[in-house]
């Protein structure tokens, strides 16, 4: 017997079954990253994660014969709506068994929820902020999930979203650059010279996480103010500003982090993070000493480097503030002489300035996530 089941956010064991059904599912998948608890549980209580402040979320367990067999999330994202003129709702978090009757319960449990709610259209994977992955990936199975930056799943999870009516909304793409070809073209080294000359652009090195720090208002002032024109924006609260800024810098690498300025305003970012992947693999979502340890090695000696957030304020675009951004960052990395290669993780195809920088930078398209719609 299949059942449908509420998961109330005070009930620790229900919160718990939520958290760890994906750690079952995906115990013999070498490619799978699962999330730090310390994250995981954030999400699910609401006097932690700022998103509560301002929308809804409610999570549902599809349970066939006292066995959990799939998840999801449905999410009414206010401030969304209220700036696109939309009325949306998401769905976030599904897991599943290959099993079409479980996914469809738990589908007619989003629907139904969002119909309640006066809502007409479901779109997702798409999660409760920025940092949370968009999309099924849908090509790229073999390679291993870049941390929680992006979202992994079985192949078979489009047939069981696919099946239920839902269609393409927007396609993610990640892209692999191996260091012998992150070479920065002689175009954009000249571009971004005469942009430091001219237009009094420059690029801040930061000398110490504690002047990273000392910057983290500015950033993400900028950070709320550069995605306006993306398919995915809303306009974050303070809280949450401050919520994705120190998320970012606590597992940051002061030297990856650049930040343009202008007459000492920030107009432009772009992040970039070891990849610590096998790491988090090998914690199995506990964060204790010996983890921790284990994740600050791994991040000296990785080989890999994730490219994930870069933007520009609107009335710097198109003045060469990319070209700085990325010259900048290719002599920071051939200058660290321990990666072998860069990723460039989940990058909109609605972004065609970026996609164009990718194709310039040798980028070589391997994974894709797929966010889906749907009309109720």
């Amino acid at each position: 017997m299949l059942t449908i089941e509420p998961v109330d956010l005070s009930n620790k064991q229900q919160v718990r079954r939520f958290v760890q059904l994906p750690h079952r599912l995906y115990q013999n998948c070498p490619q799978w990253v699962p999330p730090l608890n310390v994250d995981a549980y954030t999400q699910l209580n609401p006097k932690k994660h700022p998103f509560y402040e301002h929308s809804d979320v409610d999570f549902f367990l599809a349970v066939r014969d006292g066995r959990d067999v799939g998840r999801i999330a449905a999410i009414e994202n206010r401030p969304f709506n209220r700036y696109h003129g939309t009325r949306e709702a998401c769905f976030y978090f599904f897991d599943c068994e290959n099993d079409p009757e479980a996914a469809s319960a738990l589908f007619e449990r989003v629907f139904d929820w969002a119909r309640k709610r006066g809502l007409n259209r479901i779109v997702g994977p798409k999660g409760m902020g920025p940092l949370d992955g968009y999309g099924l990936l849908t090509f790229g199975f073999e390679h291993r999930q870049t941390m929680n930056m992006l979202t992994y799943n079985y192949p078979y999870y489009m047939e069981l979203v696919e099946a239920l009516g839902f269609e393409k909304e927007v396609d993610f793409v990640s892209c692999y650059v191996p260091a012998d070809q992150f070479k920065i073209p002689e175009r954009v080294e000249r571009i971004a010279q005469r942009v430091m000359e001219r237009s009094h652009l420059q690029v801040k090195r930061f000398a110490s996480k504690r002047e990273l720090v000392s910057w983290a208002g500015r950033i993400g002032e900028a950070y709320n103010k550069s995605f306006v024109n993306n398919w995915e924006y809303y306009p974050l609260t303070p809280r949450e500003i401050k919520f994705v800024v120190d998320s970012i810098i606590t597992v940051a690498d002061h030297r990856l982090i650049k930040i343009i300025t202008h007459r000492d305003e920030v107009v432009g970012f772009l992040f970039a993070f070891p990849d610590v992947s096998a790491a988090m693999q090998r914690a199995r979502g506990h964060l204790n000493p010996l983890s921790l340890m284990d994740l600050l090695l791994t991040m000296r000696r990785t080989n890999a480097v994730s490219v994930n957030g870069i933007g520009i304020l609107p009335e710097f675009q198109g003045h060469g503030g990319n070209a700085l951004l990325y010259y900048e960052m290719g002599k920071t990395l051939l200058e660290f002489g321990q990666f072998t290669h860069v990723e460039m993780t989940q990058v909109a195809e609605t972004t065609r300035q970026m996609r164009a920088d990718l194709k310039n930078l040798n980028g070589v398209e391997y994974k894709n996530n797929r966010v889906y719609h749907r009309d109720i």
